[in-house]
């Protein structure tokens, strides 16, 4: 139910929850004969998706946690790469293998730096709740699959394939990391979702190596354009997403998971 909860309230957070939410008390307004409350509403809505469907207002935000930590040019070698889930979307008709997502960069790249011998073990940690999608197996089951095709060996990798979100990534690994005497790994998942994951690996005594990819806003000479200022769907989706760490940031806090 906590799981539940935890993925369900914040949704009224993010911007599309909070406009439906304020469009539908404007409609009981209008409903109820109380007109100014209602405008108020609806130009709340409007400022709000506006604002957040701004390509510059957006990256300035997703800037301010993908650039926590930039990658090393260099990465040192690790006992271990720890690889989050959250990238990859199951088998399941008519789909005819395994897929990624915007985050498939995480599994490709993990697998990228095993192969530059950055450490011999492979740690792929991710379930898969049906309360959040379509359901099938484990996410590092399929992420496994992944590594293999692009020349993992199966002996290098072990699996985590309970967690449903970061805290649980980071509790199981550290029993997998125990159990062989481990403890400095490079920590792959995606830039926005670095800070939040690092700071919770860290705070249960695991040595971890910042190792991010899937970087949405990259370095650019060029002055902003009247297209920076235009609503965008992906920059709608890229400012909700920022919203998602942020609040989760504060949620983990409070639980002192951080």
């Amino acid at each position: 139910m906590s799981f539940f909860l935890s993925k369900f309230l914040p949704l009224f957070i993010y911007p599309v929850g909070l406009v439906i939410v304020l469009l539908i008390f404007a409609l009981i307004s209008l409903i109820r004969l109380h007109r100014r409350s209602a405008i108020i509403a609806v130009s709340a809505s409007v400022v709000i998706l506006y604002m957040s469907s701004m390509p510059l207002l957006s990256e300035a935000i997703i800037r301010s946690l993908e650039y926590q930590n930039l990658p090393f040019q260099n990465l040192p070698s690790s006992e271990a790469i720890v690889v989050l889930g959250g990238g990859t979307l199951a088998q399941i008709p008519p789909r005819p293998w395994v897929e990624v997502s915007d985050a498939g960069d995480r599994i490709l790249y993990g697998s990228r730096l095993w192969l530059q011998k950055k450490a011999p073990l492979l740690i792929l940690s991710g379930g898969r709740s049906s309360l959040l999608g379509e359901g099938g197996r484990a996410e590092a089951e399929d992420m496994a699959e992944i590594a293999v095709a692009l020349g993992v060996e199966k002996a290098a990798i072990a699996q985590d394939p309970n967690s449903l979100n970061t805290y649980e990534n980071a509790v199981n690994v550290k029993k997998i990391l125990q159990k062989l005497n481990l403890n400095k790994i490079l920590l792959v998942t995606s830039a926005i979702h670095m800070p939040r994951s690092l700071a919770i690996f860290r705070k249960l005594g695991i040595e971890a190596i910042a190792a991010p990819t899937d970087f949405n806003v990259v370095e650019n000479s060029q002055p902003p354009n009247i297209f920076k200022f235009l609503p965008d769907a992906d920059a709608l989706k890229n400012t909700t997403n920022a919203l998602k760490e942020y609040v989760g940031l504060t949620i983990y806090k409070l639980y002192g998971w951080l």
